[in-house]
């Protein structure tokens, strides 16, 4: 990691609060501290920038000229299904590390989404779920790939649900570990099932008390950026906390942690990664697509199957043991099971 860095690290302004050993109150200064003082001193970003720049990195050009990195591990079979991997936020393409191995069988590409880690630059406004999906389309086709299962969550599953309800003719399945959290926002209690009601009231209040941040991103991201793109110890305290505070314990290791807030902070993608909560997002009342959804306990909003059926075409719906957000890093095996589930049902 370079001097640049370390520097900034080293002089970090501790700030301190009323609070700063409550963790339901954000992360602890304790915990910062440690995670701060490995990652300028000890942390190697070229063990694993090594890593990364190792996986199967292509770049295709959309329609529109947008350039789109993907990870494209193709397998040995040609006439293998296809399957197409969609992160979120605050990750990257890093989520589904693990499940790559598992998914040997398969032709499988993860696109680097539009404005976070690894992407190519983005310095236009505009980049929204629904150009985001167009521009996966098109790089599929570019790819050659014709006929495909999605799977994603978070960012990535509003963009598969939308590639499957503007092109269902390419989209065979879909595999989601949340369904679009902005179905909530103009779902009517009075037309769902009384625990898919219960489930939007729950989900108002989770906004009241834990959506704090989409609040942020989404009405002042140029803020919000200054403050975590000039900081690294801002951005650590940004990210971590919901890397920890969404996925199971002990989900992450500190060099792990550190490894995907680096990806942020040497790509300068804080920022941009903003774009999806700022562009406006339309989903469509219902999609045909067959659907599996892989609900891990925890996640932040895992939905009942009647709130997920009222919007979806739910032919399988997996309940875990364990895992949470960050599913695919989380519980890699299982994860593999159920996209291998949804491949089986788009025939």
């Amino acid at each position: 990691m370079d001097n640049e860095i370390r520097e900034r690290l080293q002089r970090t302004r501790r700030v301190t609060t009323p609070w700063s050993d409550d963790g339901t109150r954000g992360i602890s200064g304790s915990h910062l501290d440690a995670l701060l003082e490995r990652w300028a001193n000890g942390y190697d970003w070229a063990v694993h920038e090594r890593r990364i720049s190792e996986f199967p990195w292509e770049t295709v050009q959309a329609a529109d000229g947008t350039d789109l990195r993907v990870i494209h591990q193709r397998s040995a079979d040609p006439g293998a299904p296809v399957v197409v991997l969609l992160h979120g936020w605050p990750d990257s393409v890093l989520r589904f590390e693990r499940v790559l191995p598992l998914l040997a069988d398969l032709h499988v590409v993860v696109p680097a989404l539009p404005g976070f880690p690894f992407a190519a630059p983005l310095t236009a406004p505009g980049m929204s779920v629904h150009r985001i999906a167009a521009i996966v389309a098109d790089a599929l086709d570019e790819l050659g790939y014709s006929r495909y299962t999605v799977s994603g969550g978070d960012v990535g599953g509003t963009v598969a649900e939308l590639l499957a309800a503007e092109h269902p003719d390419r989209v065979a399945a879909l595999h989601l570990t949340n369904i679009a959290p902005q179905r909530a926002l103009t779902a009517d209690p009075a037309e769902l099932a009384p625990d898919a009601a219960a489930y939007l009231r729950r989900t108002t209040q989770w906004f009241r008390t834990e959506g704090g941040y989409i609040a942020e991103q989404s009405t002042r991201p140029n803020t919000l950026a200054v403050a975590l793109g000039d900081s690294p110890a801002g951005l650590a305290a940004w990210i971590i906390e919901k890397l920890e505070s969404w996925s199971d314990e002990s989900a992450f290791t500190a060099d792990e942690l550190l490894t995907w807030v680096t990806a942020y902070w040497v790509t300068g993608t804080i920022g941009t990664s903003f774009t999806t909560y700022v562009e406006p997002a339309t989903l469509p009342d219902r999609i045909d697509t067959p659907t599996v959804l892989s609900v891990f306990p925890r996640d932040i909003k895992p939905e009942p199957r009647s709130y997920a059926e009222a919007f979806l075409n739910v032919c399988d719906y997996v309940e875990h043991r364990a895992g949470g957000h960050f599913a695919a890093w989380e519980q890699p095996e299982p994860y593999a099971d159920d996209v291998h589930r949804a491949v089986g049902l788009g025939g």
